[in-house]
């Protein structure tokens, strides 16, 4: 596996909570020393340990909110 580094620069919030602690979270995350991007992924209580996720740019997660708004929810 290779090796990486992150920084939760800004917890937003939980999506949702699954089994053994586990949250579906929304930060925004410095991957390996770069610019912050939004992060929709899966972390162990402790976030030690996570899941596959999404890593969206501003722009990406811009165009997200508008599709999303158009849902009939």
């Amino acid at each position: 596996m290779a090796n990486f580094s992150y920084e939760i620069v800004k917890h937003i919030g939980v999506i949702s909570e699954g089994t053994g602690g586990w949250t579906k979270e929304l930060n925004l995350i410095s991957w390996n020393g770069k610019d912050p991007k939004y992060d929709i992924r899966d972390w162990a209580p402790d976030k030690e340990k996570m899941g596959k996720g999404v890593t969206l740019t501003a722009e990406d997660a811009k165009s997200l909110l508008e599709l999303l708004q158009g849902l009939d929810l």
